[in-house]
Formats: C-alpha cells, structure tokens, sequence
C-alpha cells in the first residue's frame, strides 16, 4: 500500500477564498478516511509536507486539528501516526455508532425524497461494483459517500459532525479489514436501508443502520484478532 501519494493531476485545487490549512486538512483527512495513511504506521512530518505539496505551516495546523479529532496522534522527531484501535476503543466506537446512526438513518427516513433515494443508489451502486472488483479504494470511497449522503439528508448537523469524527478513527482500520478479507465478504446492509427508505419506515431504517454499524465494527474487531494471532505464530 502506497502511504505518502502525490496528488493526481486532477487533485481539488485551493480555493482562493479557503485558507490553506483548510484545504490541506481536507486532503489529509480523506487519506486517513481512505486508508491511505495506516493504522499504526508512523510518518515524518516533512513527508506529509512534500506528498500533500503544501507548506509545513498549514500541514502543522491540519495536524493539530487532526489530533483535536482524534485522527492522528503525535510522536517525538517530527512524526505522526494514525492511532491503532485496542480492544476498549472498538467496544466505545460501536457504543456510539449503535447510539447515533440509527438516529440518523431515522431522520433521513422521515425527509428523504426521491432525489435523495437516488443520491443514495448512486452511491450504493458505485459501492457495489467496487465489491464485485475488488477495488478496496472504490469500497471504502463508496461506503463512506452512502453513509455521509445519509447523513446530510438527516438535517441533524450536531448527531452528522459527531458520528463524521468517529469515522476518522475507526475507517483506517476498515482498509486494514479489506485487506485482509477482500470485498466480497464485507458485510452489507445498504439494501435493506434502500428499502426502509423507500418505503417511509423509520423503524426499519433504524434497525438496519444499528446492525450496519454493529457489523462493521465486529469485522474490525475480528481482523484486529486475527492479526494478534498471526503475530503470535510469527
């Protein structure tokens, strides 16, 4: 896996009217998102710097609010480093996903209309091609793209902000579970979220985001087991 890319040709460029600590926080957010960056794995300071083709002042900003979230975690020597999920955080990450996103997908099922049924297919659609590839980057993309989607239809700026910041400490782990198991046997429960939806049933709605969540976490969990148990017969 390639940690430090050099943004593609076709990259976002800066907004004149966003100040470059913005921009360069959005980018080295969704490489944290994405997987980009992996959990566990230091890198200097200079080589965000030099990948992220920006200066080391807005790069240290992002930084520091990638830190306030939870993101990213500092080191001695200029490094920083995407923090590796224990045990304990997994079990308070699905704790509050189960608590929150059932509340979203609730309100989202209460105002969705048909454009934002068909955002939401666009996105799933996208998302399943890239589990009948294989493509681990079209997954993760996807995946997150359906649930922020759902999110901005919920109308719940405060429950959307939270829930976006625990996805920036449990996703890197998700390219972790990719790995390790590919796409095919990724748990999904979009469909019945589709449906729910499309039918007005909150309920439902409600009950599949809770066991989307909850799967999720239990897939992390379980390749975080896995790993434990390769590095005991290494």
């Amino acid at each position: 896996m390639q940690l430090l890319r050099k943004p593609a040709a076709s990259a976002e460029k800066p907004r004149a009217d966003r100040p470059a600590h913005q921009h360069v926080y959005e980018q080295l957010r969704m490489r944290i998102l994405f997987g980009d960056l992996a959990p566990g794995q230091a890198v200097t300071i200079q080589g965000l710097v030099d990948s992220l083709g920006a200066g080391m002042t807005p790069v240290r900003e992002a930084i520091r609010r990638l830190i306030s979230d939870g993101a990213l975690s500092m080191l001695g020597n200029r490094r920083v480093i995407v923090p590796e999920l224990t045990e304990d955080c997994i079990e308070q990450l699905d704790f509050m996903r189960q608590s929150l996103e059932p509340q979203l997908a609730r309100r989202a099922a209460s105002r969705i209309d048909a454009n934002g049924l068909s955002a939401l297919k666009g996105c799933d659609d996208a998302l399943n091609v890239a589990i009948e590839r294989g493509d681990i980057a079209g997954y993760l993309t996807h995946n997150y793209r359906f649930h922020a989607t759902l999110y901005q239809i919920a109308q719940a700026p405060i429950l959307s902000a939270t829930v976006d910041r625990l996805w920036l400490r449990f996703a890197p782990s998700l390219r972790v579970v990719c790995g390790r198991y590919g796409t095919l046997n990724l748990p999904d429960k979009h469909a019945d979220l589709m449906m729910a939806f499309a039918a007005g049933d909150a309920d439902a709605a409600a009950r599949a985001m809770a066991e989307d969540a909850h799967q999720g976490m239990l897939q992390i969990r379980a390749s975080l087991e896995d790993a434990a148990g390769d590095e005991r017969f290494d």
